[in-house]
């Protein structure tokens, strides 16, 4: 585990963590709670509410409210639970017309979506929105040119690697890309939706993407060797992890072997 301390309450100037308390070995310190609002206005953007805890979600509320601003947006990452259980309870919180806007149409509350290309402006601010499969089909990327922050929802953690649910060949395009733009726009933090703020973006990507690619290497050697299912392969590739995580290692490695099957 990491640093609760350093969690909670971390950021650049116009974004800080909320963490909530869910820790779990999926969720490592719990979900990372952002709020994101300009210097000087009275909205606020509230990323990934997360679990449906009332604790943490007045919590945030409440730190909004100390800012003097109000929540003017709700913004979901992806759909897991863990990020989004909370958002409707919240939005009734924070006051009737406020809405949740997602990839996927069932986390939405409102008619917005939120897709490829798009730039949120609530409060004055300017956060541009990007696909990044892979983690999960509807995972998003947010990036905050004004702080040069990259906001990566579960496509890249804090520490630690994330699990796959959708398809590795879109996991390893959206980790390629986001080495490009942020070298391309020289971002200069990460903010993850799990664990510790990363200030290196190209050397956490860098070692994303290396991680990947000796994971299928590894993969391959297992199948090479005689392993057939995703389960036989976690138990030669995985046999140093705590087998608690080895179901949601399976998940990772089925996505692995279909993608090496569809090569």
């Amino acid at each position: 585990m990491g640093d609760m301390t350093e969690i909670d309450g971390m950021g650049t100037e116009r974004a800080i963590c909320v963490l909530a308390q869910n820790p779990s070995a999926m969720t490592l310190d719990g979900t990372n709670t952002w709020i994101i609002a300009e210097p000087g206005s009275e909205e606020a953007v509230v990323v990934d509410p997360g679990p449906r805890d009332g604790k943490h979600l007045r919590r945030v509320l409440e730190t909004v409210e100390a800012q003097g601003r109000r929540v003017g947006l709700i913004l979901l990452t992806h759909g897991h639970p863990d990020h989004s259980a909370g958002a409707g309870k919240f939005a009734k919180l924070a006051g009737g017309s406020v809405k949740v806007r997602a990839l996927d149409p069932r986390h939405r509350l409102g008619d917005e979506g939120l897709s490829e290309g798009d730039v949120v402006t609530t409060g004055g601010l300017e956060l541009r929105i990007m696909e990044t499969p892979g983690h999960s089909d509807d995972s998003l990327t947010f990036w905050l040119p004004a702080d040069g922050a990259v906001l990566t929802g579960d496509t890249v953690l804090g520490y630690g690697t994330t699990v796959l649910e959708g398809g590795l060949g879109d996991y390893l395009s959206s980790l390629d890309r986001l080495r490009a733009f942020s070298a391309d726009v020289e971002a200069a933090t990460i903010l993850p939706g799990h664990g510790p703020k990363l200030d290196d973006p190209i050397a956490v990507l860098d070692h994303y993407i290396d991680h990947r690619r000796e994971r299928l290497a590894q993969v391959e050697a297992a199948v090479a060797a005689g392993a057939r299912t995703a389960r036989e392969v976690v138990e030669r590739v995985y046999a140093d992890v705590d087998k608690a995580l080895w179901p949601a290692a399976e998940a990772s490695v089925q996505s692995q072997l279909d993608y090496l099957n569809s090569r």
